[in-house]
């Protein structure tokens, strides 16, 4: 995938403000200092796109940005949306607040028609936590489609990555029958750059090639 544009677009608490449902769309979204801005930022190849801090809770808003691609230099451009979502979890804020987040992730969650797919982030340090396989498990529940990703490979020794992927997914199959596709990370070494652009790039083509209502 080669990237061409990459572009803060809107902000906002309200699903029914979002963009026109008219392109795929991507959301970001995992337990709060998990590195989902330094992943953005690494997959669309632009620093400081997504805003990182080292404050947890930083994002609070549903946050569009408009992406330009395409397959090849020789093959027409394709648009669709990446959405940075506030992160679940630990945050310096009033219980009310963040109830009031959890309200607004969910309606973005169920009724955003042009979601694609969520990835959601967790980080490969640790071994399984409860946020995460609760979070996971709603979105099982809500039927949406989501791809795992596991970040800050970097920081870790190399079997202890995999030993804690293996454990989280050995977690999610005692509940789940198929696991998600998923992806391990590092926003410094671009370790799985190739991969989830790759999927994402798969999903924008059937996306644009899926027959109008018209054509059927």
């Amino acid at each position: 995938m080669i990237i061409s544009k990459a572009e803060y677009l809107i902000s906002n608490a309200d699903v029914e403000k979002c963009p026109k449902a008219d392109r795929p769309e991507f959301a970001f979204i995992g337990r709060s200092n998990v590195g989902k801005s330094s992943l953005i930022n690494m997959l669309v190849q632009k620093h400081g796109l997504a805003k990182t801090s080292a404050t947890p809770g930083k994002t609070q808003l549903i946050n569009h940005f408009v992406i330009e691609s395409r397959i090849t230099e020789k093959k027409p451009k394709q648009n669709w949306y990446l959405v940075d979502l506030p992160g679940y979890g630990y945050a310096k804020v009033a219980q009310k607040e963040r109830a009031k987040w959890q309200t607004m992730i969910d309606n973005y969650l169920t009724k955003r028609k042009n979601l694609s797919a969520v990835f959601v982030l967790v980080d490969s340090r640790h071994t399984p936590q409860p946020i995460d396989l609760e979070f996971v498990h709603y979105l099982g529940t809500q039927g949406i489609s989501f791809c795992l990703v596991f970040t800050k490979t970097d920081k870790n020794k190399p079997m202890a990555t995999t030993r804690n992927v293996r454990a989280f997914l050995d977690k999610m199959l005692e509940t789940w029958q198929f696991l998600p596709q998923s992806f391990t990370t590092s926003a410094t070494t671009k370790q799985g750059r190739d991969e989830i652009t790759a999927f994402i790039q798969n999903v924008i083509t059937n996306f644009y090639e899926k027959p109008t209502t018209a054509n059927t």
